[in-house]
């Protein structure tokens, strides 16, 4: 069950701009890759459905977090079907986020009020899940589909619409400032911000420090 509400999530996610994203099969090193994220400030992280066992990586995650963590905002992603969204709600995953549109995931997150971002590439698939109730569409792969310049366009018609780009934004400031300025809600970042060779070499500590800077850089491109 969720421990934070649809709108305490969507409002952090917009509120901080990131959502890093990352899949670990060992506990351990999931544990220390979401307190990094925390301790940088980027307390909504979605765990990748992706992996053997995942759910009981994510289950023990979960656990995790609710005693040592409470202000973390833990999602799932990587998600294309209504069974396995259930399974992960269940044990606990707050937010769902998949590659793709899936009305029947939809209408699950509706009943038990739990924020939905699909993955859309086009203006009407974004129509479409809004349609369905979503209120922050994940673009992806963001990169791929038109980068910026796509969601500036998607937002001159429909400027209600929130994005977060997801596949294509890198940890840089160029880019940074380049997604922020054509008007996304927030972005997601996997390995670009969470690097294997940084997980692997056990410096957790580089992560953090990443993570604060794409913070501060997603700061500075909204003041502007």
């Amino acid at each position: 069950m969720a421990r934070f509400s649809r709108l305490t999530v969507l409002n952090r996610m917009i509120n901080l701009g990131l959502v890093p994203v990352f899949y670990n099969g060992d506990v351990a090193v999931a544990k220390r890759i979401v307190a990094a994220c925390a301790a940088a400030g980027a307390s909504v992280v979605e765990f990748t459905n992706r992996g053997d066992f995942a759910p009981h990586v994510f289950l023990a995650l979960a656990s995790h977090l609710a005693e040592t963590a409470p202000d973390v905002i833990l999602g799932v992603g990587s998600i294309i079907d209504a069974p396995t969204a259930a399974l992960y709600i269940a044990n606990g995953a707050n937010f769902v986020v998949g590659p793709s549109l899936n009305p029947e995931i939809a209408r699950l997150c509706n009943r038990r009020k739990i924020a939905y971002s699909p993955g859309c590439g086009s203006a009407t698939e974004i129509a479409q899940a809004e349609e369905l109730g979503v209120e922050i569409v994940k673009v992806f792969p963001a990169g791929s589909v038109g980068g910026p310049g796509f969601v500036k366009s998607v937002l001159g018609p429909c400027p209600w619409t929130r994005i977060m780009p997801t596949g294509g934004v890198d940890a840089t400031e160029e880019s940074i400032h380049a997604w922020f300025s054509a008007g996304v809600a927030c972005v997601g970042m996997g390995s670009r911000l969470i690097r294997r060779d940084l997980v692997a070499a056990g410096d957790f500590d580089a992560i953090r420090r990443k993570a604060e800077q794409v913070l501060s850089w997603i700061r500075e491109a909204r003041s502007c």
